[in-house]
């Protein structure tokens, strides 16, 4: 891809000036802004009936926190002729105050001639464009040589656009300096189509193709489009195209089965064009799960829905990695957590990492966390991530955000924050404000004992809830024995504690409870192997051999809320831990099996606890590839391969599975067998939708018997709903139909919803709560971007405080002229 005057060659950082004697990184990024022709498309009418392209204007602000760029443009008239490209960039001459000798760093990008879907010019005479990311580069470090320069390979998109470049370079002194510069892809003739964001099954729809013509004569070539797996009308014809001008021809696209699909624009010889997208199914869904760890072949039973839609089977299985691939993804994940459970879980798990990172085999990693672990202190140089490597910049980072939060939470703290709190300072001894921190938070938890040996209590707690209390108080008090005065503290509390528990042995009814006492590390002897026979009791098993422990109807953790049965399970690993007669391994791999890279496990709380318990029990590292393999009744449906040095990601593996209706069996395995992966399986259908009324709660939905592209149409709902109850009505939208957001902001104004939402193919409506026998009735407007016959979503009607409580609505089809 080339510049205007040729391919791009040039010191574009001069001016710029910046020392670079002792320069150590080049950052750059690389983005995408403009020719977004579907959303250009699909929210104007007037480019469905075939106005020429406008130009995009986009605005990047706050882009690594401190520069702001303003009106960055991307112009889609005709720019050059695509060329070879090259671009080359440097960095050069000296800037005012910098000591150091001037030097020139340079970057260089260059196109990757392999083509996705297409293949070279030898291979086909008109190759098709079929890779579109909108950023194609993200380099967050590239370091240079002794004389400054660097190259970056790359491979560019079919894009037809403007690129921006935005690099940014720091000398190891602390200097930084930085410049974009541009670079244009265009053909001189060229084919769009321009997709939905969906479609779904049974649609029909007119789907515009634009073509440009960037030279100075007229061009007359054969138009062809097609869409396997669909009926397309219309998709041969011949397409004249004026100079420097564009064209919309319209082809009627039928889609029958869910999936993706992909459409194929082709121009005579001298443009192809690729892209898909997906349709959905119209049915219910209805999904079946099961998990457990890959330390043997696991053969599960699943029946499929027997009136499953055509093409909606689909089954999927994500695949987990152990102890070290769990803990790199938590410690890229957990500084995004802001409630107080979640702060602690942060400060705890970066302060451990080391420790868990060099018992895990990852030393490399451990040493760099290490030396970052006291304010002030840096590397000598930075330490670039390997493959599947722990970014140690971003976990400081994220150890800076969590420090700051956990002061703002530590203001005037209960004695619950307190303890939630005081762990994670405390694992950060050579950090002076954390450090200080834990202590103060950790004597508050010890003064707040009471002579009989529980911690907290009040007004309404339950004695099942005072004692989780008292085991939480014991593990954050003894967290600080690191001092005389602290080993003093943990031993006085520790044993006041153990007699409270002790006598009200007899009260513990429930294996949360029993497991949550043995992990407050305050129980011994008789008592410790009475609690761990009742935990094993509760412990219960899935079909495919995973064991859990449920949380019994009534027992709430020490801040009064119901625990979720991760952190039960992960209490009952550190409970039994060691325990030749409990089933530790299987509740590992219910614990894998429920991990989530971005959620976790799900709160704070829950992550300290299973984090600790799935380290603990899967420290082995994984094999270099594991090979995974799903069957069902002995046939082959899907396999991949895990990669440990991948180890941050899930694999996950997807397809098709038609005839899975009734009984079957399913049987996952790894080759080799590795204790450490956790799965997750589902297969999923979509079956016939069917009015559903709830007790009380009745929805009916108007939508418009004719509607037209690009004019207004009104969509109407009316709701029975109980009194006193927010509720939440969802409604599905056909493709291409966008909500008017004026007369959605205008229903609340005026008090009818209290908010909505609005995505691809639904709206939702959050109600106030309703007094007895109040209606519930609301109109909004809506305009159709698309032409055609076009299948609408189903509509829900439910309550926040009971989910499960649903009013259906079944689709309508819409007919858009």
């Amino acid at each position: 891809m080339g510049c205007p005057g040729g391919a791009m060659n040039r010191s574009f950082f001069a001016g710029v000036g910046c020392s670079l004697a002792s320069l150590v990184g080049l950052v750059m990024f690389v983005a995408l802004f403009g020719d977004n022709m579907r959303r250009l498309f699909g929210s104007s009418a007037d480019a469905l009936a075939g106005a020429s392209a406008p130009q995009a204007s986009k605005s990047l602000r706050s882009f690594g926190e401190n520069s702001a760029y303003d009106e960055v443009q991307a112009v889609m008239a005709p720019p050059p002729v695509m060329a070879e490209p090259q671009i080359e960039m440097e960095v050069e001459g000296g800037m005012p105050g910098f000591a150091n000798e001037p030097r020139r760093a340079r970057a260089v990008v260059v196109k990757d001639d392999a083509r996705k879907g297409g293949g070279g010019a030898e291979a086909d005479a008109t190759p098709s464009r079929a890779w579109f990311p909108e950023t194609f580069l993200f380099e967050p470090l590239v370091v240079t040589d002794a004389s400054g320069a660097a190259t970056v390979p790359v491979r560019v998109p079919d894009r037809l656009t403007q690129w921006r470049v935005l690099a940014l370079a720091h000398s190891r002194s602390g200097a930084q300096s930085g410049a974009v510069t541009s670079f244009t892809g265009t053909l001189p003739t060229y084919v769009d189509p321009v997709l939905p964001a969906f479609l779904r099954a049974g649609d029909a729809v007119r789907m515009p193709v634009q073509v440009m013509n960037t030279t100075d004569a007229a061009v007359e070539a054969p138009l062809k489009v097609e869409v396997p797996g669909a009926l397309v009308e219309g998709g041969s014809r011949t397409v004249r195209v004026p100079a420097h001008g564009s064209v919309v021809e319209y082809v009627t696209v039928r889609v029958s089965t869910p999936g993706q699909v992909a459409v194929r624009a082709a121009l005579g010889a001298t443009d192809a064009v690729v892209r898909d997208f997906p349709v959905w199914a119209t049915g219910r869904p209805v999904v079946e799960t099961r998990g457990g760890t890959l330390a043997a072949p696991r053969s599960l039973s699943l029946t499929g829905a027997v009136d499953a839609q055509p093409g909606s089977e689909r089954v999927r299985v994500r695949v987990f990695p152990g102890g070290l691939g769990v803990l790199r993804s938590e410690l890229l994940n957990a500084s995004g957590r802001e409630d107080a459970a979640g702060v602690g879980y942060s400060l705890l798990l970066a302060g451990r990492a080391p420790e868990l990172l060099s018992a895990l085999g990852e030393t490399r990693s451990a040493e760099a966390l290490k030396a970052l672990s006291t304010p002030g202190q840096r590397l000598k140089a930075p330490v670039p991530p390997e493959s599947g490597e722990v970014d140690v910049e971003s976990v400081r980072a994220g150890l800076m955000r969590a420090t700051q939060r956990a002061l703002r939470w530590s203001r005037a703290p209960d004695v619950a924050t307190a303890a939630l709190l005081a762990e994670g300072a405390l694992a950060h001894p050579d950090n002076p404000v954390l450090a200080r921190l834990g202590e103060r938070l950790a004597a508050q938890v010890a003064a707040a004992q009471l002579p009989d040996g529980t911690c907290q209590g009040g007004a309404g707690w339950t004695l099942q809830r005072l004692l989780v209390a008292t085991a939480d108080c014991t593990r954050a008090v003894n967290a600080a024995a690191v001092t005389p005065e602290g080993k003093r503290r943990a031993a006085f509390f520790t044993a006041r504690a153990s007699g409270a528990l002790e006598r009200n042995r007899a009260h513990v009814k429930d294996g949360y409870t029993a497991a949550a006492l043995l992990a407050s590390g305050a129980v011994t002897g008789s008592l410790r192997d009475s609690l761990r026979e009742q935990v094993r009791d509760a412990v219960q098993r899935r079909d495919e051999g995973a064991a859990f422990l449920p949380v019994e109807e009534g027992v709430v953790d020490a801040t009064g809320g119901t625990p979720t049965e991760a952190e039960a399970t992960a209490l009952a690993v550190l409970a039994l831990e060691g325990d030749a007669k409990a089933p530790v391994a299987d509740l590992g791999a219910a614990l894998l099996a429920s991990y989530e890279p971005v959620n976790g496990w799900g709160n704070g709380r829950a992550n300290r606890l299973a984090l600790q318990a799935v380290v603990s029990l899967f420290r082995e590292p994984l094999p270099a590839q594991v090979r995974v393999v799903l069957e069902r009744d002995g046939q082959v449906i899907t396999e991949g391969t895990f990669d440990a040095k991948a180890l941050r990601e899930v694999l996950s593996l997807e397809a098709a599975a038609p005839g899975s209706g009734g009984a079957h069996t399913w049987t996952v395995r790894a080759e080799p067998a590795v204790p450490g992966l956790g799965f997750a399986l589902a297969l999923s259908a979509a079956v016939p939708w069917t009015q559903q009324a709830q007790a009380g709660m009745e929805l009916s939905v108007q939508v418009p018997s004719d509607a037209k592209v690009g004019q207004p149409s009104e969509v109407t709902l009316q709701a029975s709903t109980p009194s006193g109850l927010p509720l939440v009505i969802r409604h599905g939208l056909p493709a291409g139909v966008q909500v008017d957001t004026a007369s959605l902001e205008a229903l609340v104004r005026e008090g009818k919803v209290a908010s909505w939402q609005s995505e691809d193919g639904a709206v939702t409506l959050r109600l106030h709560p309703r007094g007895p026998g109040e209606p519930f009735q609301a109109r909004f407007r809506v305009i159709p971007t698309l032409a055609g016959t076009l299948q609408g979503g189903a509509s829900s009607l439910m309550t926040l405080s009971r989910p499960d409580l649903v009013s259906y609505v079944p689709p309508a089809t819409w007919a858009v002229r």
